[in-house]
């Protein structure tokens, strides 16, 4: 099967009054409570919302590391009862094995799956490819940047195909320029593959640069209280994030999270800068 063969009928997502509790005993607490949503296969979704509001929890949930309190979580039709390749996970920091290479790395889920070295290996290098890290297959991971090493482990995970690609701030710990570059990575693989993305960022630029959908959440318990659903055209290029579109809807995501914050954005003045920014000097 081809790098750019896929089933855009997978990965469709349904999840009715889900409601997730972690602790126990005086120490439970909801981490989300009686989310109702769906998401198209083959979407790119992203969840906004600030630190602890519960956007891990659910991406947990979605890979089936964790079991709803209450509610259904199904993919396309069938509830998530645990882990599986079919639904893979890219967190903050790789989870690269540091004793083997590059491409034994991305190759390690075809071999549980019983698939033989030269074909598992064939596939690697084509997903190495995909990522543009064909030259790097006999590296170490600890011989990669940070930004190649997110390469490397998006390339780990779609080898399996999976309907669903779930990212956990994938780019959080790397530095802006590399940041921005990863960005368009992730588009141009996801233009290819055509997979279901669902991203968790607290980063507004983020979510609106990626994202068909954002689905912005409130502080915990987190609770969903915008579908946003942009309209940029793709490809999508760096110079989108300064056109007053982009602006304008950015400016509604910050007023939506600091109104669940209880706080207000400050008044602009024509040059931008809020009314009690102290003026500016330039020092001759």
């Amino acid at each position: 099967m081809s790098i750019h063969e896929t089933a855009l009928s997978a990965g469709r997502i349904d999840i009715e009054k889900l409601t997730i509790r972690l602790g126990e005993g005086a120490q439970a607490f909801e981490a989300v409570q009686a989310l109702d949503f769906s998401i198209a296969a083959g979407e790119f979704v992203c969840i906004l919302g600030p630190s602890g509001c519960g956007k891990s929890t659910l991406l947990g949930a979605l890979a089936g590391h964790l079991t709803p309190s209450a509610g259904t979580l199904r993919v396309d039709g069938q509830a998530v009862g645990g882990p599986s390749p079919q639904r893979g996970m890219v967190f903050q920091h790789h989870t690269l094995l540091p004793w083997r290479s590059v491409l034994d790395n991305v190759a390690f889920g075809l071999k549980m799956q019983g698939i033989g070295k030269v074909e598992r290996r064939q596939r690697a290098r084509e997903f190495l490819g995909l990522v543009g890290l064909q030259d790097f297959a006999s590296r170490w991971p600890n011989q990669l940047s940070g930004g190649m090493q997110q390469r490397a482990e998006i390339a780990r995970v779609l080898i399996n195909r999976p309907r669903l690609l779930l990212m956990d701030e994938p780019f959080g710990a790397l530095d802006a320029q590399t940041r921005s570059k990863m960005q368009e990575l992730l588009l141009d693989i996801w233009g290819r593959v055509r997979t279901t993305v669902v991203f968790v960022t607290h980063d507004i630029d983020e979510a609106l640069f990626l994202a068909d959908r954002i689905l912005v959440m409130s502080p915990r318990p987190g609770r969903f209280i915008e579908d946003l659903r942009l309209d940029f055209r793709r490809p999508r290029y760096a110079g989108l994030l300064t056109s007053p579109d982009f602006v304008q809807l950015k400016r509604h995501c910050l007023e939506l999270l600091r109104h669940e914050e209880g706080r207000e954005l400050p008044r602009l003045t024509p040059l931008g800068l809020p009314t009690e920014h102290p003026p500016l000097r330039v020092a001759l």
